[in-house]
């Protein structure tokens, strides 16, 4: 028994005991060696005290049984022990959760308006996102959730026209003529115009053949060339979209099919007539259009024709593409009278089928122009002929900065022009005449015309076999140049 309770001590050590306990011999009684074992002793700084063994095994049978015995039963299966948020809080979530049915967001104070932005869906449909936000922390969500990282520069640095201008490409691309319906493109009109200033189709699907339509095909085919413009279908119908997006500057386009495996076709990659005339017709609307780029679209003379006398009255067109197509001279001549009437900067003609006769026409009408800056033609076959004739032309034009006249049959009666133009024009500071046999007479004649120059900084004859001692000098000199135009205050 406990002999004496002092108040308890500041300061308890517990000297454990491992404790073997003996059955005892009678009821009620307790072995000797189990009872000189049960000593605990309970020490402070100033004292201690002894408790008896059957004590010690009554409290501890005590603790066991309510050891045992306690439970916490929760009646709420959802219950912890968060603190319950503001009430401010819950009504931000309430707005998130039902932003679609009720949208608000610019009713709300700055700091609100910050946290809703951040916990938006980005799965929210453009009707009710496109004209309401304007943050752009938002759209970088969404257009890097759908479209993955891309250079948010192309776009003007705006989040959000990168996501629209994407969403709208991608459904012209994924559009199937005379099966998906029109509205679901021109239902989403209203929220792409104010903010879609670019298109760029990579691909552009014709309309699913039926078997009906295989067999009539089949049965054109045979009767031989002259079916092949009942054949011709047409893709999505640019006339229905392009009159409706009032802010659109530029329009990249190809009519062909990404992937298409094992279900490849010629068809697939072709701009029909009918393409042409309702692109042309669709074109007329786009009143504010500065860069129009059609290429891998097998575009032909007539198609060009149709084209380039839309754009002869167009106002604002200053760049053109037809590169990666099949025009041939009849086609340049048109190109020609448009650049004689028209504001045109940038002109892309490369890999076509352009022959002297249609370099002869491009040649006067860059004679006469004034706006042209950049002018390509490579991988075309202008030979001596068209390659005379364009350098004829740059001695009276003051205006054109870049050209490129590389992988064009040209050999050393050009590059003698060549060396005349780079005496007398002042405006040129970019040459690519790479992939053409000048030869080494050919390298002397533009040595010579280069020790005149002090404007070109850059000369590209990579494959011109003009040979090394001609390529040397000429390297001296544009380096001479670079530093010259780097010192010359703008």
């Amino acid at each position: 028994m406990l002999a004496t309770l002092p108040s308890p001590p500041s300061r308890l050590y517990f000297l454990p005991l491992l404790l073997y306990p003996e059955k005892p011999e009678t009821t009620g009684t307790m072995g000797a060696s189990t009872a000189s074992l049960l000593s605990l002793y309970f020490m402070s700084s100033s004292f201690y005290f002894k408790m008896s063994p059957s004590f010690l095994l009554v409290n501890s049978q005590k603790e066991t049984y309510k050891r045992k015995m306690r439970r916490i039963i929760a009646e709420d299966p959802d219950w912890s022990l968060a603190i319950v948020p503001y009430l401010r809080i819950i009504c931000l979530q309430h707005i998130i959760d039902n932003f679609e049915r009720n949208p608000i967001v610019d009713e709300l104070p700055p700091t609100d308006k910050v946290k809703v932005l951040e916990k938006l869906s980005t799965k929210l449909p453009i009707s009710v996102t496109a004209n309401l936000i304007s943050d752009e922390g938002y759209w970088r969500r969404c257009s890097v959730e759908r479209w993955g990282r891309r250079d948010v520069s192309y776009y003007g640095n705006s989040w959000r026209r990168m996501f629209l201008e994407c969403h709208l490409e991608s459904a012209i691309e994924l559009f199937i003529p005379n099966t998906t319906d029109p509205n679901v493109i021109l239902d989403m009109v209203p929220f792409y115009k104010n903010y879609v200033k670019k298109i760029s189709v990579s691909q552009l699907l014709p309309p699913v053949k039926s078997s009906e339509n295989r067999q009539k095909e089949d049965t054109l085919l045979a009767v031989g060339d002259g079916a092949s413009e009942e054949l011709s279908v047409g893709h999505f119908d640019f006339g229905m979209l392009l009159d409706k997006m009032t802010e659109l500057e530029e329009l990249h386009l190809v009519y062909g099919v990404r992937g298409c495996r094992m279900n490849f076709e010629w068809s697939l990659f072709e701009f029909t007539d009918q393409d042409c005339h309702s692109l042309a017709k669709a074109l007329k609307s786009c009143k504010h259009l500065k860069v129009f780029r059609l290429h891998q679209s097998k575009v032909n003379d007539e198609n060009v024709q149709t084209l380039c006398s839309i754009f002869l009255e167009h106002p604002s067109l200053r760049e053109l593409d037809f590169s990666h197509n099949i025009i041939g001279d009849r086609g340049a001549r048109a190109i020609g009278k448009l650049m004689s009437n028209s504001k045109l900067e940038v002109l892309s003609l490369y890999d076509n089928k352009i022959k002297g006769h249609g370099a002869q026409a491009i040649a006067y009408a860059l004679s006469r122009n004034e706006n042209l800056t950049t002018l390509n033609l490579r991988l075309n076959r202008i030979g001596d002929e068209g390659g005379q004739c364009v350098a004829n032309a740059l001695l009276k034009n003051s205006t054109l900065i870049n050209l490129h006249l590389g992988s064009n049959e040209l050999t050393e009666p050009t590059a003698n022009f060549l060396s005349r133009v780079l005496m007398q024009n002042k405006s040129l500071k970019s040459i690519n005449i790479s992939c053409n046999r000048l030869g080494p007479d050919g390298g002397k004649q533009l040595q010579e015309g280069m020790a005149h120059n002090s404007s070109l900084v850059e000369f590209d004859l990579r494959l011109t076999e003009v040979g090394q001692e001609s390529e040397y000098f000429i390297s001296q000199i544009l380096q001479r140049n670079k530093e010259t135009a780097h010192r010359t205050p703008l």
